[in-house]
């Protein structure tokens, strides 16, 4: 039968979110039942509440960087087993067979990837509801496997945050002794330095707060430079292999691309709104790309977790009470957070 859960929503654009009760579906045969201990609070979360995207359906569940503990699985399952430390990302479902999903790029999925919260609900009609809430429902394929001797409140956010910064620097290869610039230190940028770092890489982080230095420094960057200053980004002009570009919003990006050398790429994951126009010399004069990246697959996204295991990496997070969940969405548009909140879903049972 059907299962309901405690959670936390907000019933229009304008309200905050508030206790709620939803339905979780009944157990099918390759799914995964999880008893929710941590997730994190995404600017997705923040952006699909307030319908910024114009895409919400009410009410939104929202979260998507789920860490829990396996409570019951069905007949076929024989991936998870009740007890395992796992995790939900972006993603719950998609066709499986299309040629993305083939190549393990189920972001990409041509038919419409199952978001975990305000996508269609296949099972129940109505829409997905995400990770404010005591406990998920998901198919085996999109359950991930979360290492034991990892932070499980810090793995939270490596299902949005992580993935969305591993995913580039592998496909494009970063390997040891590139320079790799990481601009914007905020949830994705702070996770980028950490990665470029582990990968062995000579990092450096492109900020416009000189504030933001000893913490850069601290979670691996080498160098910090400020893009303000004009003699400094003469003097790293193309010499960058990979840019990583983890601004929010819209941006001037022809001084970032004049860093780059001759054939390097700068990926941009943060801001998916119009970008100012940029200097078509910007691109010629070196044969420089501009790119974009959505994410990961959930190969990949074990790929990741796996690399932090090995690695000991986890985000830098506060935790907090879902209670207190509102205030938290103020901080985060105010970027008064370092570097992630992530809920402690204790506080809701």
């Amino acid at each position: 039968m059907k299962k309901t859960a405690k959670a936390y929503g907000a019933k229009s654009a304008t309200a905050d979110l508030e206790p709620m009760t939803i339905e979780r579906r009944e157990l099918q045969a390759t799914d995964v039942n999880i008893d929710i201990l941590y997730c994190g609070v995404c600017h997705s979360d923040i952006h699909t509440v307030r319908n910024d995207w114009k895409g919400s359906t009410y009410p939104v569940i929202p979260g998507h960087e789920i860490i829990g503990r396996v409570t019951e699985v069905g007949p076929n399952v024989n991936n998870f087993k009740v007890g395992d430390l796992v995790g939900v990302g972006c993603m719950v479902d998609s066709c499986q067979s299309c040629n993305s999903c083939q190549h393990d790029l189920e972001q990409f999925c041509e038919n419409g990837a199952t978001f975990t919260y305000n996508s269609p609900d296949k099972h129940l009609g109505g829409q997905t509801y995400g990770g404010y809430t005591t406990s998920v429902v998901c198919d085996q394929e999109f359950v991930l496997r979360v290492p034991e001797n990892i932070d499980p409140k810090g793995a939270a956010p490596l299902l949005c945050a992580g993935i969305t910064t591993w995913s580039p620097l592998r496909h494009w290869k970063v390997k040891k002794g590139d320079k790799v610039g990481v601009i914007g230190l905020g949830g994705l940028g702070h996770m980028g330095v950490k990665f470029a770092n582990a990968l062995g890489a000579h990092v450096v982080m492109i900020t416009t707060s000189p504030d933001k230095a000893d913490d850069a420094e601290r979670l691996g960057a080498h160098e910090v430079l400020i893009s303000k200053d004009q003699d400094a980004m003469k003097a790293h002009a193309n010499s960058f292999d990979f840019i990583l570009n983890t601004i929010p919003v819209g941006h001037e990006m022809d001084p970032y691309l004049s860093l780059l050398k001759i054939d390097a790429t700068m990926v941009l994951v943060g801001a998916i709104e119009n970008m100012r126009e940029f200097h078509g010399g910007s691109l010629v004069m070196g044969r420089k790309r501009v790119a974009g990246s959505l994410i990961g697959g959930i190969k990949e996204t074990q790929e990741m977790l796996d690399f932090c295991g090995e690695h000991n990496i986890v985000s830098d997070i506060e935790v907090i009470d879902m209670q207190n969940i509102n205030e938290a969405y103020e901080r985060v548009t105010k970027n008064d957070v370092k570097y992630r909140f992530v809920i402690d879903m204790a506080s809701l049972k």
